[in-house]
């Protein structure tokens, strides 16, 4: 035997030997009338080592051709050709060891020596030329081998069964309740449904007696799945259709919108200055008023004059139609706004902001002197040195909503949040030193004297050279008094244009320019845009008189005091004194 426990027998190596291999196929021999090994292919043999004197003779047969065949059925055959040389190993073994002269009656009388209890394949009596028996005729045996050509692939193995869980397999049938079923496919079932069925049944059954959990059919999951597949995809054509039906509402449907006049719920909606018609039907629809902007802004298209709805407070009703409130807010009486004219005072302007809010009057100018500073005025605004109103000049002319229910200082700070935006375009506080002004805050004082003694737009620009005329130092005929009416009105609360000399020259106010020389504390009204950029840009004629020669709207301008008198005699005269 060598030292892997085969001798020059005919059987292959067993499959798990670690030299298993292809490498068995270059000659191995066959005794005869035995099934040649791989195929019928000779194994090449070496000399092995044997017990006795008698292995170490030069053996037989070596070298010798074999001849090979196959029948009908694939099996290999080869000749008797080795026959002689079988019984020539027996008579050798028998000389050197007779009967009797080594351990006949033991275990080992009918082989040399003992066979290897590991080897399936051990050496048996007749592996020195007996008969050897069919190690590929058992039930547990390896399957013989092929031929290359007529190999096929292994089958896959099955899978392992799972863990074990239950208590153990039914000793009736052999059912495991706590074995690893495996899973089922998304889609179970088949042909043998019924047969699945049955057996759940009935170990059902069992379970039941023995309190274990019944085991569901293949058809039951069948019928979950399926629901499954039914929700997902009718809900997914549910969300298309929802999708597509608000689409084609969108691009092809009417908009949604309200029906009659509206309820008797009122709601004040303020329009901003430039919103179009896209803007103003949102605002109204946030508001309760319509149902929907594209309603509103179709309707504002079918009405004439749709498109011109200014901005400002409208008073509306709630859930209105579409056109039913674009025709209210075509009609004033739905506005509720507050118009500040250019050069009004603030005095008129708090007594209209009381009036459109519904509070008690007075309530606006209590407000502005406790809380003037939460307004957001410019910062060099100067409220102190005799001003008698620090917003006196900053309520910038223009309209603005203001309707019961909001509070005073809502629309004040729109007011003033218009005088920085259209003050700062102008750059103030550079162009007040140009002009020989201490500061931007003269500069707006200087635009109300324009705006209150001018009465069209071509005398803004004169009077304003008067104003910056009187104020030179070099001025010799009013040494520095403006002698302006209308601060000393503005100071009385009045707007009187007969003032005699000794009410004028009785009262020192700051205000009084006929007694006080230099500007007024601060502006007297709120300038518009004209007097505005008259004051930038006064002319340069040298003007220093005028007087109204009408009383009203006429007025006529003098560069000496001998013209000035002249005025003043015409104006005697049209006036009858």
């Amino acid at each position: 035997m060598t030292e892997y426990g085969r001798g020059a027998g005919s059987e292959p190596w067993h499959p798990e030997d670690p030299l298993y291999g292809d490498g068995g196929w270059g000659g191995q021999q066959t005794h005869a009338g035995q099934q040649p090994p791989y195929g019928g292919q000779p194994q090449q043999q070496y000399p092995q080592p044997q017990y006795g004197d008698w292995t170490q003779e030069q053996q037989p047969g070596y070298g010798q051709q074999q001849h090979q065949y196959y029948d009908e059925q694939g099996r290999s055959h080869y000749g008797q050709q080795y026959a002689g040389q079988e019984q020539q190993y027996a008579a050798q073994a028998q000389q050197q060891y007779p009967q009797g002269g080594w351990d006949a009656t033991g275990t080992h009388g009918h082989v040399p020596y003992a066979a290897d209890p590991g080897d399936p394949y051990g050496q048996q009596a007749a592996a020195y030329g007996a008969q050897q028996p069919d190690f590929y005729g058992t039930e547990d045996a390896y399957p013989p081998p092929q031929p290359p050509g007529r190999r096929r692939p292994e089958p896959e193995p099955e899978p392992e069964p799972g863990p074990r869980t239950g208590p153990g397999p039914d000793p009736e049938t052999g059912w495991d309740p706590g074995e690893d079923q495996g899973e089922h496919a998304f889609f179970a079932g088949g042909g043998d449904d019924e047969d699945d069925d049955d057996e759940a049944e009935s170990r059902s059954g069992r379970g039941d007696r023995r309190g274990r959990k019944p085991v569901k059919s293949k058809k039951r999951r069948t019928g979950c799945a399926c629901m499954v597949v039914v929700l997902v995809f009718g809900g997914g054509l549910g969300t298309v259709g929802y999708f597509g039906y608000k689409f084609y509402q969108n691009r092809f449907g009417a908009a949604p919108d309200y029906a009659g006049s509206g309820t008797s719920a009122k709601v004040t909606v303020e329009i901003p200055k430039g919103a179009g018609g896209w803007e103003i039907g949102r605002r109204l629809q946030e508001a309760g008023v319509v149902k929907s902007a594209d309603a509103f802004v179709h309707a504002q298209k079918e009405i004439p004059k749709g498109g011109t709805i200014q901005a400002g407070a409208y008073l509306m009703k709630k859930e209105m139609s579409a056109a039913s409130a674009v025709q209210l807010m075509l009609d004033p009486s739905s506005q509720s706004n507050v118009l500040v004219k250019p050069g009004e005072r603030n005095s008129e302007v708090y007594q209209a902001i009381d009036k459109q809010l519904d509070v008690s009057a007075g309530s606006t100018q209590k407000f502005v002197k406790t809380s003037y500073k939460t307004l957001g005025l410019p910062s060099w605004v100067q409220a102190g040195s005799g001003v008698r109103d620090p917003l006196e000049g900053f309520l910038y002319p223009g309209t603005y909503p203001a309707a019961k229910g909001m509070k005073p200082d809502a629309v004040l700070k729109q007011m003033i949040t218009q005088a920085k935006s259209r003050y700062a375009a102008y750059d103030l506080p550079g162009k007040a030193k140009a002009l020989g002004l201490q500061n931007a805050f003269q500069l707006v004082t200087v635009a109300s004297l324009v705006q209150a003694e001018g009465k069209t737009h071509d005398d803004f620009r004169k009077m304003a050279e008067v104003v910056y005329n009187r104020l030179k130092p070099t001025n010799t005929e009013t040494n520095q008094l403006l002698q302006f009416d209308s601060t000393y009105n503005y100071l009385k609360g009045t707007s009187n244009i007969r003032i005699s000399e000794k009410e004028i020259h009785g009262n020192l106010n700051p205000y009084n320019t006929y007694t006080h020389k230099g500007l007024p504390p601060g502006p007297i009204g709120n300038p518009g845009e004209d007097a505005m950029r008259a004051a930038l840009n006064p002319t340069h004629d040298g003007w220093i008189y005028f007087v109204a020669t009408d009383g009203v709207s006429n007025t006529e301008f003098a560069k000496t005091l001998a013209e000035f008198n002249k005025l003043k005699d015409k104006f005697n005269e049209s006036s009858g004194n």
